[in-house]
């Protein structure tokens, strides 16, 4: 007869799962005496800092509701993955753990080549501190060359409030703008990362009178998807329908992808590929 899927005690079976599994040996724990594989209930209690007594309890359902501090030394001290951090929350708390923002300066080589089979859509994947860290070659004829610019340039707020030739070809600037200021500020605090851009927000603060205003009104939103109206250099009015998407497993990480909303615009969007691959070359 199988097994069941639950035994009732969730969290429990977890955390056994996870202590059996780790390597007595790697934590320079000593071999004999024992019975069954991975660590001892004393020896997790005593890495998580808690009592022996109140952690056999949790294991076996009797220990009450755990605090959202001993579930993070508990995470620690059986050394769990993020996903796994996760889970352990959700089924101790019935929430996930708070965010702690790690930056990233780039993306996998597979990740890249997701946005490089996109050849006819522009596509970008930013932080939730709005630096584009990766995008394709139909991002860079029609939104902009990423790469011409110094990483610390790469942020959309930075690009949207201090450089004239991006605010040019937005079609409705302060639409736009407000759009981008609420967003941004949704996705730092989701992220844990409201620390992290301070500095940021103060400079742009004193750069720009109307990012100040905007940031101000503390208005929140989220990217979604829609339609934008973009003015291109050399072909123009532009309408590109754009999507954002989560990356699993990086909640720091967000793509956006900016497609075509008529066969003429794709044409347009391939002309310029063929023509900047064509300078290139040349």
């Amino acid at each position: 007869m199988d097994a069941p899927l639950t035994d009732g005690n969730a969290l429990g079976a977890f955390l056994r799962d996870r202590r059996c599994r780790l390597d007595a040996a790697a934590f320079g724990l000593p071999m004999t005496r024992r019975r069954t594989p991975g660590l001892r209930r004393e020896e997790v209690a005593q890495r998580a800092n808690v009592s022996v007594t109140w952690y056999t309890w949790l294991e076996q359902g009797r220990g009450g509701a755990p605090s959202a501090d001993v579930l993070d030394r508990i995470a620690r001290a059986l050394m769990l993955t993020d996903v796994e951090r996760e889970h352990l929350f959700l089924l101790g708390l019935g929430r996930l753990p708070e965010v702690h923002y790690r930056e990233s300066d780039g993306v996998s080589p597979r990740l890249q080549r997701v946005l490089d089979a996109l050849e006819l859509s522009p596509a970008i994947i930013k932080t939730a501190t709005w630096d584009i860290i990766a995008w394709n070659r139909a991002a860079a004829v029609v939104l902009g060359d990423y790469g011409a610019r110094p990483p610390r340039e790469r942020n959309v707020l930075r690009m949207m409030f201090c450089d004239p030739a991006v605010r040019a070809r937005q079609l409705d600037w302060e639409s736009v703008a407000r759009f981008v200021v609420a967003t941004f500020r949704a996705d730092a605090v989701r992220a844990g990362a409201a620390g992290n851009v301070e500095a940021m927000v103060n400079e742009l603060s004193r750069a720009s009178p109307e990012f100040a205003a905007m940031w101000r009104e503390k208005e929140v939103g989220h990217h979604g998807e829609g339609t934008k109206l973009l003015r291109h250099p050399t072909l123009g009015l532009m309408s590109l329908e754009y999507s954002a998407f989560a990356v699993d497993g990086r909640p720091d990480l967000s793509m956006v992808i900016y497609n075509p909303a008529t066969p003429e615009v794709a044409a347009e969007v391939k002309r310029l590929i063929e023509a900047a691959d064509k300078t290139v070359r040349q």
